[in-house]
């Protein structure tokens, strides 16, 4: 065996190499994008809970339900829950969203935001 083949034969044991350990680092790559998508949903829920919350106080200061104004304010996949509260001359909403999770078994609880709104006699 000459030298030049000994070099070809090493380089393609280098070439299977190198997928063999691209192979195993892409669980990894996985799982960083996974974290990244979990994080913008966990913002967006949290910026759609303060939409919901101000457009539920919104609907309960002009005698409305709070609830309706909530659930129209934000997006159809989300579920959101709507707790008016009305003091004398103002309505305080607690809107909370459950935070949806993209790994199953994951729970990040939910998002909760508050808005107050001057009544509207």
């Amino acid at each position: 065996m000459s030298y030049g083949s000994k070099v070809r034969d090493a380089k393609v044991r280098d070439r299977g190499q190198v997928a063999i350990e691209y192979l195993g680092f892409i669980p990894i790559l996985i799982l960083v994008a996974m974290a990244g998508v979990q994080v913008g949903l966990i913002a967006y829920t949290a910026q759609q809970a303060g939409t919901a919350a101000r457009a539920g106080a919104r609907a309960a200061s002009l005698e409305g339900s709070a609830q309706d104004g909530c659930v129209n304010a934000i997006s159809d996949w989300l579920s959101v829950s709507c707790v008016p509260a009305e003091g004398d001359d103002e309505v305080t909403v607690t809107a909370t969203v459950e935070i949806p999770s993209i790994v199953p078994g994951w729970n990040f609880g939910d998002a909760q935001k508050t808005a107050t709104m001057p009544l509207d006699h």
